[in-house]
């Protein structure tokens, strides 16, 4: 008896119990594996995924509005507000009055939560990698790149578009048992 090469332990075994994978079946199992691992990557980190991406919107060049924050994010303002205050309780975040108009909040990551969103994004590239393991490197970045063109031009062209909701009925949502009891319950992404 032979044992398989590294190589050919990797590569993808082909279907015979059924129909083809379409696209659909492809992307929803990637993404399902994906959510999985990041939420459980991210779990120490107040609304998990979520947290982690406005994280990464609040360090972008310009220091978002809170407004303009959950519309580009496409969050509920109310549960953006308590989204805010917990990565706010956590020194990732604070909010600043707008020096042009005082009704505004201004979202600035902190040095602490630029620290911790640098340690994030290395293991949301781990998981990514792990996920991704059964593609060798260039068709990995190939694939990144054509799933985040194909992304950028469907937003464009549907910017009312949820992506919270397409993840929901891909995966469910799985955080929904693991809420803390003390916290204010979260609403749809």
């Amino acid at each position: 008896m032979t044992t398989p090469s590294p190589e050919s332990a990797r590569e993808p075994r082909e279907r015979t119990d059924g129909p083809a994978p379409d696209l659909g079946w492809s992307l929803a199992v990637v993404l399902q594996r994906w959510h999985e691992r990041v939420e459980e990557s991210l779990s120490d980190v107040p609304h998990g995924s979520r947290g982690y991406h406005v994280l990464v919107a609040c360090a972008a060049a310009e220091v978002p509005t809170q407004a303009a924050l959950a519309e580009r994010l496409l969050i509920d303002r109310s549960v953006m507000t308590y989204l805010l205050d917990d990565l706010e309780a956590a020194d990732l975040v604070r909010r600043r009055v707008d020096d042009d108009d005082r009704r505004v909040r201004r979202v600035c990551v902190t040095a602490h939560g630029r620290e911790v969103l640098a340690d994030l994004a290395a293991r949301v590239a781990h998981v990514e990698e792990r996920v991704l393991a059964g593609l060798d490197e260039g068709t990995r970045a190939l694939f990144c790149a054509a799933a985040r063109t194909a992304a950028v031009a469907i937003q464009e062209s549907s910017p009312d578009l949820d992506p919270c909701a397409a993840v929901r009925t891909v995966v469910g949502d799985p955080s929904a048992a693991r809420r803390n009891p003390r916290r204010r319950p979260r609403a749809r992404s």
